[in-house]
């Protein structure tokens, strides 16, 4: 199992930033992948972000590229979500993910976070 806690949403003006946080509770290293999914009302739930581990360099969809960044803190074993020059399409409930193979199953297996609200209005 794994454990995803999620940080950092809120609400903030077309053009402003913000800055979510995904901690898991194990090592990164275990994991195949991390990466961030947005749902907005009344509609699915779509990519973001992700960063996997053995194929190296973050990948992000192509509505966010050149004002969203994602990065890997090792260390800490947290994903973060910089996201810059921030649009009204882009509020949504943003939700961290974490793929991880089972050994059992020989399948990649997904874990969510709770979600964490953003809101972009003036």
């Amino acid at each position: 199992q794994v454990q995803l806690v999620e940080s950092g949403g809120g609400l903030v003006q077309p053009g402003g930033s913000l800055r979510l946080s995904c901690t898991a509770s194990v090592s990164i290293y275990r994991l195949l992948s991390m990466g961030w999914y947005r749902q907005a009302p009344g509609k699915e739930r779509d990519f973001v972000a992700s960063v996997t581990h053995y194929l190296g360099g973050p990948d992000l969809a192509n509505s966010v590229k050149g004002r969203f960044t994602v990065a890997r803190d090792d260390a800490n074993n947290t994903l973060t979500l910089q996201m810059n020059e921030l649009k009204p399409e882009d509020t949504a409930v943003y939700y961290c993910n974490a793929q991880k193979f089972d050994v059992e199953t020989s399948r990649a297996v997904n874990y969510w976070g709770q979600g964490t609200q953003v809101t972009v209005s003036s």
